[in-house]
């Protein structure tokens, strides 16, 4: 699309086996990570493989490729509470990554309306094309299935005031963003998915906060 076309492999400044050999490098890479974490969480890990490998294809084939890189990104909810507890806390990591995908949906959506009038001509699939004028009621439900999940896993790892006040910033943050946004200017739709970096910053200082 015309936002990507100055990308290195689209705009032909690396081949496509020079692409390859950097992806073969990023992966060993990560295995020598994955290898250095407990034998659960090895095999934790390895399960992720089917949707890294699956997702870039989901846009050919369904018109909800994000709930997919959402199920595939967010596998970090499970992986660093098993590389440090040795297991997973199904009652906390659960509700955890079920927000993360949810999220995933809020931001992605938000950033496919960058690109629908190219993706109608070309035949790719979106979250974005599939909810049209409608897109802000779903990223609604999207926001407070996040927000209700964040809060089961908040009650299951007993955290404190600290944290649901951070959620709390975080669904005013989501409300503003969603209700502000104009999906049919690239521009405003770039500047609402990058302004998720807050959301991050205000779980993670709650989280922090809540701990101490």
């Amino acid at each position: 699309v015309a936002r990507t076309a100055s990308r290195p492999l689209a705009a032909g400044d690396i081949s496509t086996f020079q692409s390859l050999v950097f992806l073969g490098g990023q992966l060993s890479l990560a295995l020598c990570v994955l290898l250095c974490l407990n034998y659960y969480s090895i095999i934790l890990g390895a399960a992720s493989l089917s949707l890294v490998v699956t997702y870039p294809l989901m846009k050919r084939i369904t018109y909800w490729p994000q709930l997919v890189l959402g199920l595939t990104f967010n596998w970090g909810a499970l992986l660093g509470w098993s590389a440090i507890r040795g297991s997973c806390e199904w009652s906390v990591c659960l509700p955890l990554y079920f927000a993360g995908v949810m999220w995933t949906l809020v931001y992605d959506t938000i950033y496919a309306h960058q690109d629908k009038r190219d993706d109608i001509m070309i035949g790719v699939k979106s979250t974005a094309l599939q909810f049209k004028e409608d897109t802000k009621q779903w990223l609604s439900g999207f926001s407070l299935a996040m927000l209700l999940s964040l809060c089961v896993a908040g009650v299951n790892c007993n955290q404190t005031f600290p944290y649901y006040s951070a959620v709390a910033a975080v669904g005013a943050h989501l409300a503003h963003q969603i209700y502000t946004l104009d999906i049919d200017k690239p521009e405003d739709c770039w500047k609402k998915f990058a302004s998720n970096r807050t959301v991050g910053i205000l779980l993670f200082t709650g989280i922090v906060l809540g701990n101490l």
